[in-house]
């Protein structure tokens, strides 16, 4: 799942994990309020209460989009029995990541810069851009085996402990 966190970086050791946390989400306008509070919980557990603000924008924004343009049209918003959206938040001595697990195999679609300035009215297409700002790195991947849709992901560098 982490294969893509690999280019350009140092390798991890999966094993070397040293926290891990996730939550499912449900179709529904509080899901991304609760991906921010679970958010708050695991930092403030892991003692990263510091990198909240940044971390949590970031979570909202990818929760956001895999709401928004990851389900399908006929998902019902109140109570599936899956939910169809994982949060995942996985620590190492000097990286955090974050993970957004939906069930669509279609990319994530950024908007070029000029796009984004030529309508400062939109209230929409800024997501990307804003995790690209305040993430060190993100990206995302196909999920293979039997699990079908994708990840999207963003990575934290934590200073050295």
């Amino acid at each position: 799942m982490l294969e893509p966190l690999r280019q350009g970086l140092p390798p991890l050791n999966l094993a070397a994990a040293s926290d891990a946390a996730s939550c499912a989400l449900h179709a529904r306008y509080e899901a991304v309020r609760e991906a921010r509070q679970f958010t708050r919980v695991t930092l403030d557990q892991w003692h990263l209460g510091e990198r909240f603000d940044d971390v949590c924008l970031v979570v909202s924004e990818l929760v956001t989009n895999a709401l928004r343009h990851a389900l399908p049209a006929n998902t019902a918003r109140l109570a599936a029995p899956e939910p169809p959206v994982r949060l995942h938040l996985m620590r190492w001595s000097e990286r955090l990541v974050c993970a957004v697990r939906d069930p669509s195999e279609e990319g994530p679609v950024t908007r070029e810069p000029e796009d984004l300035s030529e309508d400062c009215s939109a209230e929409s297409g800024r997501g990307l851009f804003l995790v690209d700002s305040f993430s060190d790195s993100w990206g995302w991947h196909p999920l293979a085996g039997a699990l079908s849709g994708k990840v999207v992901w963003a990575l934290f560098r934590l200073p050295r402990p």
